[in-house]
């Protein structure tokens, strides 16, 4: 039996390679959610920066976010380059932080230090998360490779140009009509380094049915949640 699951999809402000500064934002977005799932875009403690330094699951600069999830009863998904090294997923909650995910599908340069991880599902309250980071979302084949895993919603953090503000939908719905899950996309929202001086917001939940339920607006700093019914 599943509860219902409240997911927050939150896009910081985002200050490049700051990581003490990013995680004081991230706490502030799940303070301000108060949501059981806080998602974050690809690479939120940095900056879409692929020369980044590793950041270690028990990096003190966390310390915000864990503190803010302990209040909050929270579990934030945050974006940053992690052991491997990949392009990942760290799962933080009020006992501290885990790697939880580790980008699949790595696009052009990001190959020149990053390795790939594979497909994952996250169990909370008896829901099966299955992750994804960016360009993971073009190919079908990795929500496939999710869903045999047993998912019944699929989250993703990504990060997209400002005239890309319909790519999330468009494979949101994608993914909503191939497997009948729901599907959460938090998405980077003005300037986050790695060449990217604007990014185009919008982070979203969707349906199973590929139905939009809730969006955030284009500006950095917005959060939106929605409950889904368990």
């Amino acid at each position: 039996m599943r509860s219902d699951l409240k997911i927050a999809v939150a896009q910081p402000k985002c200050l490049a390679h700051e990581v003490a500064a990013n995680a004081v934002e991230h706490a502030r977005a799940i303070r301000e959610a108060r949501a059981r799932v806080v998602l974050f875009p690809e690479l939120s403690l940095t900056g879409y920066e692929l020369d980044a330094e590793i950041i270690a699951p028990d990096d003190e600069r966390l310390s915000p976010i864990v503190e803010a999830c302990a209040e909050t009863g929270a579990l934030a998904l945050a974006g940053a380059p992690v052991a491997g090294p990949r392009i990942g997923v760290l799962g933080i909650d009020g006992d501290g932080a885990s790697v939880v995910y580790g980008k699949v599908y790595l696009h052009g340069s990001e190959s020149d230090r990053f390795i790939p991880g594979a497909p994952a599902v996250l169990e909370v309250d008896g829901w099966r998360l299955g992750l994804a980071v960016c360009r993971d979302t073009k190919f079908p084949e990795h929500a496939a490779d999710t869903a045999a895993l047993g998912m019944h919603a699929y989250l993703a953090g990504v990060v997209n140009a400002d005239d890309e503000a319909e790519v999330a939908g468009e494979r949101a719905r994608r993914v909503a009509a191939a497997h009948g899950v729901p599907v959460a996309v938090a998405v980077f929202a003005g300037p986050t380094g790695g060449g990217f001086d604007r990014t185009c917001g919008r982070s979203g939940i969707w349906s199973a049915i590929g139905e939009l339920l809730v969006e955030a607006s284009d500006e950095p700093g917005d959060v939106v949640w929605h409950t889904l019914a368990g």
